[in-house]
């Protein structure tokens, strides 16, 4: 195993995971509903009443966040971001991500840290399930092709 030490981030990734978790747990304890993003997009398309505005407004900090990180940072300091992959493909990916949270009924933020902190057995499976397929992917893409 090799690991690339100078794209290792074990202290930026904690304390990103650390947030996800307060936001998860504040946003149950608040107002009883699950962080998924799949679910909070997903019930723009059909909204109830008085459902609107939160969503939106969740959804705009969301996208907006990393403007406001790159305006705080030092340039130097800013992560350069790199994607080996064409735009039709980036599109395809997103649709197949987008299939796949409807079939797995929530996303990996869903499933993964809220549903498995409510120990919820669909999630424990279907974040294995999400886990595996990564996985399978990853070592196809690095060793057989």
């Amino acid at each position: 195993m090799n690991i690339d030490w100078a794209h290792f981030t074990p202290w930026t990734s904690l304390a990103g995971g650390i947030l996800l978790g307060i936001a998860s747990a504040m946003m149950v304890l608040l107002s009883g509903r699950i962080l998924g993003i799949s679910g909070i997009l997903g019930g723009l398309l059909a909204p109830r009443i008085g459902d609107f505005g939160w969503r939106v407004a969740f959804l705009l900090g969301m996208s907006a966040s990393p403007m406001v990180f790159a305006a705080l940072m030092p340039p130097e300091l800013l992560p350069l971001v790199r994607i080996d992959a064409s735009e039709p493909l980036i599109a395809l990916a997103g649709v197949l991500v987008g299939l796949g949270t409807r079939y797995g009924s929530g996303c990996t933020s869903g499933h993964g840290v809220c549903g498995l902190s409510r120990l919820s057995p669909r999630s424990l499976v279907a974040t294995l399930c999400f886990m595996a397929a990564g996985f399978a992917v990853v070592y196809l893409l690095r060793h057989a092709f």
